[in-house]
């Protein structure tokens, strides 16, 4: 029985369509974390961000609020899983910024890359000596969605996202460790550009209710044309007690 749900967007954008509906605030981070506890930040995969940055972001938002980051592509598609303890050290040393703050970590893999039990346990053990913070992981080869991928993600206390579109059938629910549960949508069919009108909605609602992780993200990423936000909203409705 999933114990908490965390609904956001990825980056705090808000468009004009619903901006009335959070409250005044010094950013729009402030006023984004007004009406969402959770964020994912995808501009790590792109460039580092600096600790006082970090920081900063840090101090816009309530202390319950907490920052899903995305793991630099030096990392997952450049190195490819392979020697990256330097790269996990000085990604973590920025990302300490957060604090307490600082939620799951994900790791966005590259469509070719396929399962190699080896590297992933090396990584997932240079993972481990630089932070003990909660890695997500975004498969898109179908080889990760293997029993054996999946066992070892399991014992390594690293849950498998849900995304949609799902490249594979499995793709479409979590799966790994299951004491969390982290799905990302990032608008279909048309990718980054669909919104979910309210029966897809009312599918992602069953399918967040019926995670089996004490605790639940549900990220949009159908950020490119502004639905996410409307989207992210729309569920956390659904979703609220009562």
């Amino acid at each position: 029985m999933v114990k908490q749900f965390r609904i956001g967007t990825a980056a705090w954008a808000l468009p004009r369509s619903v901006r009335d509906r959070f409250p005044d605030g010094s950013s729009n981070l402030a006023r984004y974390s007004g009406c969402f506890d959770a964020v994912e930040i995808n501009t790590s995969f792109y460039r580092p961000h600096r600790r006082n940055v970090y920081a900063r972001w840090a101090e816009a938002v309530g202390d319950d609020f907490r920052f899903a980051v995305k793991l630099p592509k030096a990392i997952s598609h450049e190195a490819r899983l392979q020697d990256c303890a330097g790269p996990l050290a000085a990604f973590f040393d920025q990302a300490a910024g957060l604090g307490a703050k600082l939620g799951p970590v994900l790791l966005q893999l590259p469509p070719k890359l396929a399962f190699d039990a080896a590297v992933v346990a090396r990584f997932l053990h240079d993972f481990r000596e630089a932070s003990d913070a909660q890695l997500v992981c975004e498969p898109r080869h179908a080889s990760w969605f293997d029993p054996e991928a999946d066992a070892l993600l399991a014992e390594h206390r690293v849950a498998r996202a849900a995304a949609d579109p799902a490249r594979v059938p499995q793709a479409a629910t979590p799966g790994g460790w299951t004491g969390l549960a982290y799905f990302r949508l990032h608008g279909s069919p048309r990718i980054y550009w669909s919104s979910y009108d309210a029966a897809a909605l009312a599918q992602w609602e069953e399918a967040a209710r019926a995670a089996a992780a004490e605790q639940c993200w549900v990220i949009f990423d159908n950020t490119a044309s502004g639905a996410a936000t409307a989207d992210a909203l729309a569920l956390q409705d659904r979703l609220r007690p009562g």
